[in-house]
C-alpha cells in the first residue's frame, strides 16, 4: 500500500503506521499478521494472501481490510477508508475481514474468541 492512506488515517488521529516507514517492509506476510495482532492493529492490504493466511490460522485477530480494485490511487482508497471507519469500526475492533471491491464493501466477522485492545491502530 502507498504510505498516503496511512498519512490520511494519522490526520484522523488513528495510530497508523506503514511498514516501509519503519524499515519492516521485508517481513513475511505471517510476521505482519503476527505484529498486527500483538499490537492490536488492523492490517490494510491489496494482497489476497493475507485473507488466506488468516483463515488458515483460525485466529480471530487481527482484522483485515483487503482492497481489491485496480484504482489504487490514495484518494480513491481514502474514500473507502472513511466509509469503513464510520460503518464498521466495532466489527474491526472485535475481529473482521472487510473486502473492498469497486462499489462494494463486504464484511465477514471473525470468530468471537477474543477482543482487540481498544484504540484506533492500523498497520499498512
Amino acid at each position: 500500500m502507498s504510505p498516503k492512506p496511512v498519512d490520511f488515517l494519522q490526520d484522523l488521529e488513528h495510530l497508523a503506521i506503514h511498514l516501509q516507514q519503519h524499515g519492516l517492509y521485508r517481513l513475511k506476510d505471517s510476521e505482519i499478521l503476527e505484529k498486527a495482532c500483538k499490537e492490536g492493529r488492523t492490517s490494510l492490504t491489496h494482497d489476497l494472501d493475507f485473507g488466506d493466511l488468516l483463515a488458515a490460522s483460525g485466529a480471530d485477530l487481527p482484522s483485515l481490510v483487503i482492497f481489491r480494485f485496480r484504482n489504487r490511487r490514495p484518494e480513491h482508497v481514502n474514500r473507502y477508508l472513511l466509509e469503513i471507519i464510520s460503518q464498521y469500526r466495532e466489527s474491526l475492533e472485535h475481529g473482521a475481514v472487510i473486502t473492498v471491491t469497486e462499489g462494494r464493501i463486504r464484511l465477514r466477522d471473525l470468530p468471537p474468541h477474543g477482543r482487540q485492545p481498544e484504540g484506533k491502530r492500523v498497520l499498512a
